[in-house]
């Protein structure tokens, strides 16, 4: 069975401020990109949204899925274990747990395996989703990170 390749990237100006994620996806010949930009969040929420998004744009399942990121927060989290550790106590004291327990979801129902990969190192296709991530950042029709600007008014 082939795999699926799934490159991803965050991005915040200001961290937290505008922000914006970018993935990349290759399945044998094909290719997909998805960005797609917030008026108010954090690198690390992008970073992991951007992962979570790749992993819902597949529409089989399981599938052997390798993902490439440059944030350690992310890769550290599974392939470290933490992660699980976090879920174990509801995610308590933890940041992202919207995002987490979403992650959590949709990695469960594939075979994915993390790879982290220098940011801003000529990798080409991290390099694209950088670019990705800042344009939708800089977009003019960002979406609002609810969970996220609920809890900065409290």
């Amino acid at each position: 069975m082939k795999q699926v390749i799934i490159y991803t990237d965050g991005a915040a100006k200001g961290n937290p401020g505008p922000g914006g994620f970018g993935v990349v996806m290759m399945y044998g010949t094909h290719r997909k990109e998805i960005s797609q930009g917030f008026r108010h969040t954090t690198n690390n929420r992008m970073e992991l949204l951007s992962v979570i998004v790749g992993l819902e744009a597949l529409t089989k399942a399981p599938l052997p899925v390798t993902v490439y990121s440059d944030s350690k927060y992310v890769v550290d989290a599974v392939e470290k274990g933490w992660l699980f550790g976090w879920e174990k106590t509801d995610f308590k004291k933890k940041k992202n747990p919207d995002l987490w327990k979403r992650f959590l979801k949709i990695y469960q129902k594939h075979h994915v395996k993390f790879v982290w990969i220098k940011g801003h190192a000529n990798n080409k296709e991290n390099e694209r989703c950088d670019v990705l991530a800042v344009a939708a950042s800089n977009g003019k029709d960002l979406l609002i990170d609810e969970v996220y600007e609920a809890e900065m008014e409290q």
